[in-house]
């Protein structure tokens, strides 16, 4: 059966890679965005554009979960490696395919790490704004401490800086 899904998996495959390099670049760019002046409006776009790559590698994820399941092979990277060593037991010469599974997976270690650094990016420029927004409206910010029992306390700043 491997011989009539092996042209599939291979064009799957090809497919994800090219969505999961774009991907990567749009989330350096993210970053490159999130280290200058920050433009609401570019983030956006931004999380526009990542928000259909992610729908497209969802349906490469559920493709190449069908192709695996036809095979009666597990779901995931296990069953990915599986399916191409008996597809090579087969005479398919896998080394472009085996190549292209190995840059997927390590191009998706490195959007998951970068996709986390820009979440935090964007968490701390989110705080960092509303601590200033506090500020300019005279508004004191709560501060999380911990009390004496070791329960944390929400408790206001003593100063502000302006008051209304």
């Amino acid at each position: 059966m491997i011989e009539k899904t092996y042209l599939i998996t291979e064009k799957l495959l090809n497919n994800g890679l090219n969505v999961t390099q774009n991907l990567l670049e749009l989330l350096n760019a993210e970053s490159d965005k999130l280290k200058q002046t920050v433009d609401p409006d570019v983030i956006s776009a931004i999380a526009a554009n990542k928000k259909d790559l992610v729908v497209q590698l969802e349906q490469f994820t559920k493709q190449l979960g069908q192709v695996l399941a036809t095979e009666q092979l597990a779901i995931g990277n296990d069953g990915i490696k599986t399916y191409l060593i008996k597809a090579k037991e087969t005479g398919i010469d896998i080394s472009e395919t085996w190549n292209c599974w190995h840059r997927i997976s390590k191009l998706a270690e490195k959007c998951r790490a970068v996709n986390e650094q820009n979440g935090a990016s964007i968490a701390l420029l989110s705080r960092h704004t509303q601590r200033s927004l506090q500020i300019l409206r005279g508004k004191s910010p709560l501060a999380a401490t911990y009390g004496p029992d070791g329960v944390t306390r929400n408790e206001l700043f003593s100063h502000t800086l302006i008051s209304v």
